[in-house]
């Protein structure tokens, strides 16, 4: 065998009361389940990894207001951009997005500028 060459150990399943590990068998029914529950709780952590990643990457400041959900928070940016330009502008500027109140707009900026 070369130094480059992959060795592949046989499973052990490791069982409470008991220093040494089970071997077991590839291709036994036994190896099947276990590999087989082992790859699906490594896909699950690793999809539910993936959605928390991808959930905060689209994260926003305007999440957090009451009042502003994501047709609310889609015009807002297309109109100034980023939550951090937000922050200087007027009342009356966020007011004219639809769907902004003069109460919502307050919000808004209390929101953004505390």
């Amino acid at each position: 065998q070369s130094s480059f060459e992959l060795t592949h150990s046989k499973e052990r399943v490791f069982l409470p009361n008991r220093k040494t590990p089970v071997l077991l068998e590839t291709g036994t029914p036994e190896f099947r389940i276990l590999t087989a529950i082992r790859d699906e709780a490594h896909r699950f952590a690793i999809s539910f990894h993936r959605k928390l990643r991808h959930k905060k990457t689209f994260e926003s400041p305007l999440d957090q207001i009451k009042g502003v959900g994501p047709l609310l928070k889609k015009r807002l940016l297309e109109e100034f951009g980023s939550p951090e330009s937000l922050k200087s502008k007027s009342l009356e500027e966020l007011q004219c997005v639809k769907g902004v109140s003069a109460n919502l707009a307050k919000r808004i900026l209390e929101k953004l500028n505390s």
